[in-house]
């Protein structure tokens, strides 16, 4: 799978909300520095902790709006707008940058960024 198929498919696979799919995208001992969970390192890791998207969210949808993959196919950079509502149904909306780096058909490492003020209403439904 070249870069672009990779990252079409992790859309794909959040928007389905199929989430153990979405960890496949990654290499086994990926890195991710996700801007609300921290760094993450390893896939399984990463699997465990995408098992809670289902009670955190009432719905999550996360739109690409632009693509830019390097020549090599092995870094790229995809802009986004997420719409989501959490489980109390209060709503949020973002834009988001993701870069990534790719190796073999898979995410090694992955980076986001967006506005965190948008996702406060996540603690405030679980009450931290």
């Amino acid at each position: 799978m070249n870069a672009r198929e990779v990252l079409a498919n992790y859309y794909v696979h959040a928007n389905d909300g199929d989430w153990d799919s979405w960890c496949d995208l990654f290499a086994e001992d990926m890195v991710m520095d996700e801007q609300l969970a921290g760094r993450i390192e390893g896939r399984e890791r990463l699997r465990s902790m995408m098992r809670g998207m289902g009670a955190m969210y009432a719905s999550f949808e996360n739109l690409p709006r632009y693509f830019l993959v390097d020549a090599g196919g092995e870094e790229a950079a995809v802009v986004s707008h997420i719409s989501a509502r959490s489980s109390s149904g209060r709503p949020i909306e973002a834009d988001v940058m993701n870069y990534f780096r790719i190796h073999d058909g898979r995410i090694t490492y992955m980076s986001n960024h967006h506005d965190t003020l948008p996702f406060q209403v996540l603690s405030q439904s679980s009450g931290l």
